[in-house]
């Protein structure tokens, strides 16, 4: 595939805005292997190459079991592998991702504000919702959505 835009060199201030709500998620207060998580997540869904290799880097630098990585996919089967709040996060990622099947439903969203609480829940969607966006311009860009 030829080469496409840069996306810093054409709108380098949405670039800088995305990186700075970036910065703004990981000063949350999340645990930042669970941001690892719910980037891996989002991106296998989205079938961002790039994204899945960087942040499953990032996760393992942070400590993340690799076994757990292995398995992340197919989360539901190895229920036993994430902790409930790990679980939660990855179905509020899975249902964001996909908001076009059925949104956020009633039940996950609840579950995850009797976890979290409002201002941890807000973090954890706008985390989901940034490598969403992440993940559409490295698709879009043929995985390279930053150079």
């Amino acid at each position: 595939m030829k080469q496409r835009l840069s996306m810093r060199k054409q709108f380098p201030e949405g670039v800088k805005l995305m990186g700075e709500l970036d910065g703004l998620i990981k000063g949350s207060g999340i645990d930042p292997r669970h941001i690892e998580l719910i980037k891996i997540r989002a991106s296998q869904i989205n079938g961002c190459a790039y994204c899945m290799n960087s942040h499953t880097k990032d996760a393992l630098q942070l400590g993340e079991d690799p076994h757990r990585l292995y398995v992340l996919s197919g989360w539901r089967e190895a229920r036993d592998w994430f902790s409930e709040e790990e679980q939660t996060i990855l179905q509020l990622t899975e249902e964001i991702t996909l908001i076009s099947r059925q949104g956020l439903s009633e039940a996950v969203y609840e579950k995850g504000l009797a976890l979290f609480g409002e201002a941890r829940l807000a973090f954890l969607i706008m985390a989901i919702v940034s490598i969403n966006a992440w993940n559409r311009v490295g698709v879009a860009l043929s995985m390279h959505p930053i150079k």
